[in-house]
């Protein structure tokens, strides 16, 4: 065999190797993949029974005010959509997602009702359902990158296909941060009224969703102008709505 004939069968026998090599590897990521895919939902469909011992968020949170030693950890008290005013499930589904009924995750008139504003100078708004905002608060990380929305998606399809809308209206009331520090209805209701979230009104309930787009920057204890002005507005969308009755359209 000749130097060339002999290269020629260490270049073949090397891009078998490299050719086989690649098959495993694909055929391994394949199964991880697989593997995830099918953790993701039976978690998913876990949880639609059993309550979540915490969210991503407060993990995040108790975790910077352990590493900094600053700041209060998280408050939670879990209770079910049933001890929750009917006011409060309103006043959050008036003030950030109104067609939350109707949507199977993703509300698709609002997001283009965001782009036309924004390509007419205004500024950029989310338009995040409930759904969306319950996937990225128990199970995912801040920021806006392409992956973290690509993976809140999916979150969000799942969801929509193994909760009823009334366990995910729940699982957001008890996950939503009202405060610096505060995460749910029920302790949002006991630090800054001291009644539980049962016993909230119509006016205390639009309170609470009115700081929902930024519970650090805006108060419910010491309420800014534009707050008082977003709580007004929330209880004429409650109104509008039809009051409590609209809570039966989830069923």
């Amino acid at each position: 065999m000749t130097a060339d004939q002999e290269q020629m069968t260490r270049n073949a026998s090397r891009r078998r190797h490299d050719s086989h090599a690649l098959r495993t590897s694909l055929r391994w990521f394949g199964r991880a993949a697989a593997a995830l895919l099918l953790g993701s939902v039976l978690l998913v469909a876990a949880l639609r029974w059993i309550d979540p011992p915490t969210t991503a968020f407060i993990v995040q949170h108790n975790w910077s005010v352990r590493a900094s030693g600053e700041g209060v950890p998280a408050r939670q008290t879990w209770v079910r959509l049933e001890a929750i005013s009917p006011h409060m499930a309103l006043a959050v589904m008036a003030a950030e997602d109104q067609r939350f009924p109707d949507h199977r995750g993703f509300d698709f008139e609002s997001i283009g009702e965001a782009l036309a504003e924004y390509r007419r100078g205004g500024r950029v708004r989310g338009a995040s359902t409930i759904s969306q905002q319950v996937g990225k608060n128990l199970f995912l990380w801040g920021g806006r990158s392409l992956l973290r929305k690509g993976v809140e998606a999916g979150v969000t399809v799942l969801l929509e296909a193994l909760w009823p809308k009334e366990r995910i209206l729940e699982v957001y009331l008890n996950i939503a941060r009202f405060g610096p520090d505060v995460y749910g209805a029920e302790a949002a209701s006991q630090h800054y009224f001291g009644k539980s979230a049962s016993s909230l009104s119509a006016a205390e309930a639009a309170l609470l969703a009115a700081v929902l787009p930024n519970p650090v920057r805006f108060r419910v204890d010491t309420p800014s102008d534009h707050v008082r002005n977003r709580q007004q507005w929330i209880l004429r969308q409650m109104r509008q709505l039809g009051g409590p009755a609209y809570l039966e359209s989830l069923r």
